[in-house]
This record gives C-alpha cells, sequence and structure tokens, in this order.
C-alpha cells in the first residue's frame, strides 16, 4: 500500500486547523487578494464611539496668541491711521459693528459645535435688517419681537425637517437660505431705516454681552461631557443613521438659537447703517460668520474649538473693515468673506492635527496561530504537529511469513 493513500494522508481541514504555518499563509493570502471593498465590507458596521480625553487647549492658546497679536497690530495701524477712531465716539461704532459680526460667528459657531452647520444665518441677517428698517418707525420692540419670532419659527421648523428626516444641516439650510432670499428680493430697492434708535448709546454693553457669551461658551464647550451631548448630530459613521431623541435636542436649540443671533445682527447693522438697506443675498455675511468662527479655532468638523479665539477674531476683523475705509481699499465684502474662509480652512486642519488627545501607540504582538492552540512564534521552526504523546511502536520484523520465527 501506497504511503500517499488515503488512510496514510491527512485530511485539508485537519492540516488547515492545526497546522500554524498553514493557517498563517491563508491569513496572508485573504489579506493580500481581498480587495479594498471586500475590507470595507467586513468592517463593523455599528456606530463609532468618540475617542475619549481632553483636547490639547495649548494648540488653541497658542493659535489664540497669535489672533491677539494680529488684531493689535490692525489696531496700531488704525491709531497710526486715525487715531480718533480708537475714541468716542468713533469708538463706539467700532463696538456696534463688532457686536454685529461677533453675533453672526456665535450663531456660526454655534453650529459647527453641536453638527447642525445654519447656512442661511447671512440671509436671516438680512432679512431682519430690512424688517426693521420698514417697522423701526413703529418702535424697536414692535419693530424687532415679529423678527425673532418669525426667525425663531423659521429655525424651528429646519430643525424638525432635519430632526425628523435626518438629512443633511447644511442642504436643509440652504434651502431656507435660499427662500429668504427671495423674500429679501421682492422689494423694489433699497430700504431707508425709518428707526431713530442708536445702538451706539449701549455700545460697551451690545459688545460685553457678546465678549461674555463668546468667553462662557467656548469655556463650557470645552468639557468633555458637554462636548459629547452637544456633537450628537455629527456623523461618526453611517452618517444618514439616525441618532436618536437625544442628538434632536442640541440639534434644535442650536438651530433656533442661530436664527435668533442672526436676527439681533441684523438689526445692529440697519440701526447704524448711515444709509438705506440694500436688497441682496446676504450670503456674504453667512461666508464672514463661518470664516471667523473657523479662523478663531473651531474646526469644520464641529469637535474642537478654542476659549477666546471668537473675540480676537472678531475684534481683528472689526478694525480691518474700519481700516480699510479709511485707506478707500474698497475691497468686496465677498472677497474677505473668502480669504476669512480660506483661512479658517487652514486653522481647522492646524487644530485636527495637534489637538488631538495624545495617546502613545502600544505596539501588539501578532500571532498566526489559533487560540487555544499551539502559540506559533517567527523564531521557531515549522514543522509538523506531532501527538503529545505518541503511541508506543514495537519492532515486529520478525514476525511475519519471511521472519525467523516462521
Amino acid at each position: 500500500m501506497a504511503y500517499d493513500d488515503t488512510t496514510y494522508r491527512r485530511s485539508g481541514s485537519e492540516q488547515a486547523d492545526t497546522d500554524p504555518a498553514a493557517y498563517r499563509r491563508r491569513v496572508q493570502y485573504d489579506d493580500t487578494t481581498a480587495s479594498t471593498l471586500d475590507q470595507s465590507l467586513r468592517a463593523p458596521v455599528g456606530p463609532a464611539v468618540e475617542a475619549d480625553g481632553r483636547d490639547r487647549l495649548g494648540i488653541h492658546l497658542g493659535w489664540e496668541v497669535m489672533l491677539l497679536v494680529v488684531a493689535g497690530v490692525i489696531g496700531f495701524l488704525l491709531w497710526r491711521e486715525d487715531s480718533a477712531a480708537l475714541q468716542r465716539p468713533a469708538l463706539d461704532a467700532l463696538l456696534v459693528t463688532g457686536a454685529a459680526i461677533g453675533s453672526l460667528t456665535l450663531a456660526a459657531g454655534l453650529t459647527l459645535r453641536t453638527g447642525v452647520p445654519n447656512l442661511a444665518i447671512g440671509p436671516i441677517a438680512l432679512a431682519s435688517a430690512l424688517q426693521y428698517a420698514e417697522n423701526g418707525d413703529k418702535g424697536v420692540l414692535q419693530a424687532l419681537v415679529p423678527a425673532l419670532i418669525i426667525a425663531a419659527a423659521g429655525g424651528l421648523i429646519v430643525a424638525l425637517v432635519v430632526v425628523v428626516l435626518h438629512v443633511p444641516s447644511w442642504a436643509a439650510t440652504l434651502a431656507a437660505a435660499l427662500g429668504v432670499i427671495v423674500y429679501v428680493q421682492l422689494r423694489p430697492g433699497p430700504v431707508a431705516v425709518q428707526a431713530d434708535w442708536d445702538p451706539t448709546s449701549q455700545a460697551f454693553v451690545l459688545f460685553g454681552a457678546f465678549a461674555l457669551l463668546a468667553v462662557l461658551g467656548a469655556a463650557i464647550g470645552a468639557l468633555g461631557p458637554v462636548r459629547r451631548f452637544v456633537g450628537r448630530m455629527r456623523p461618526v459613521a453611517d452618517p444618514a443613521r439616525r441618532r436618536g431623541a437625544a442628538a434632536a435636542v442640541p440639534a434644535v436649540l442650536a438651530l433656533v438659537l442661530s436664527s435668533l443671533f442672526a436676527t439681533g445682527a441684523g438689526v445692529l447693522i440697519a440701526a447704524q447703517s448711515p444709509g438705506p438697506i440694500q436688497p441682496a443675498t446676504g450670503l456674504e455675511w453667512t461666508g464672514v460668520g463661518f470664516g471667523l468662527a473657523l479662523l478663531a479655532g473651531t474646526s469644520a468638523y464641529g469637535r474642537r474649538g478654542g476659549i477666546f479665539g471668537t473675540l480676537f477674531a472678531v475684534t481683528a476683523l472689526t478694525l480691518f473693515l474700519r481700516y480699510e475705509e479709511l485707506r478707500d481699499f474698497d475691497i468686496a465684502l465677498f472677497a474677505i468673506a473668502a480669504s476669512v474662509f480660506t483661512a479658517g480652512l487652514v486653522v481647522t486642519r492646524f487644530v485636527e492635527s495637534y489637538g488631538a488627545p495624545y495617546t502613545p501607540g502600544t505596539g501588539e504582538e501578532w500571532n498566526a496561530a489559533q487560540s487555544g492552540g499551539t502559540a506559533w512564534s517567527p523564531t521557531l521552526p515549522e514543522t509538523w504537529d506531532t501527538p503529545a504523546t505518541p503511541a508506543p511502536r514495537s519492532e515486529r520484523w520478525d514476525d511475519g511469513p519471511w521472519g525467523t520465527a516462521r
């Protein structure tokens, strides 16, 4: 009988189950031959868990020091150009402008941190400015309260569309922005401001309120539990998966509050406007708000943000707008928004690369042998498995028909 007959041959499955070398070759073959699509299909499909750990705020604080230096340099250039620009009453107008721009930046930063960016903040601000310009002669409250109610209702409707249908917020708010633009452009021409309210009399209060909200909100948002709660709508695995009722609460609040912030910004813009309000799109103010939020250190992905960045970035842009006006640079607001937005995207890459929690890598020892079997080590020779206690074999050469005992 030949030794390679079935009786003396191991089955393939037994060899594959017991031979570490064969198992290793099979794993290597599967890993090298599987396509990227196959590997992605074998990946876990459950929702990813956001990594715990405190962000490295030192990166944000270092960047905020640079923003403070930039604001100081622009302020020095403005003072050298016109020292009266940093003195009252011109300083009051600067503070009101900063409060208006800051309100838009707060709206953008809030929606970024909650994962529901509101692209309609610019058109909402412009529509609020027109509403105040048309009805300001009835009083500040009678002109402001209807605008706030309409903005809150619109933000709530958009929020319900986002959380009920679970569609991307940027798409839903862009549709809302287009609707608001239609409302704005129904006017045949510029609208003169009918109100006589001068916000410069409360300039320090308005800018102080913005500064307090910016710093306090950023400090609270840096806390781990708060950050995880407000960021439940951020996509971490399949973006089309519903995130549950707990994720809807911060999303709805963020969209409503951002609409209210944008309304306040529009009223401030109209109240101190030297001329009539021009019907336009308002998208340039959306670009300014989101660009400053990104430039301040808020990540475009929404997870990370600094403490004082919003305050310093808004201050720098406010001073630059006044300096640009004095020097007659005549830079379009769309160009300023595009430049700030582009710089903010660079800052996002910076804070995402260096602001993540430090987790030292630990190399895992790879072992191709099956669990529970004989451990395989690359330093050992590849040998066939042998029984632990081989059966005793007797030498029976003298037996048989040709033996000597016959």
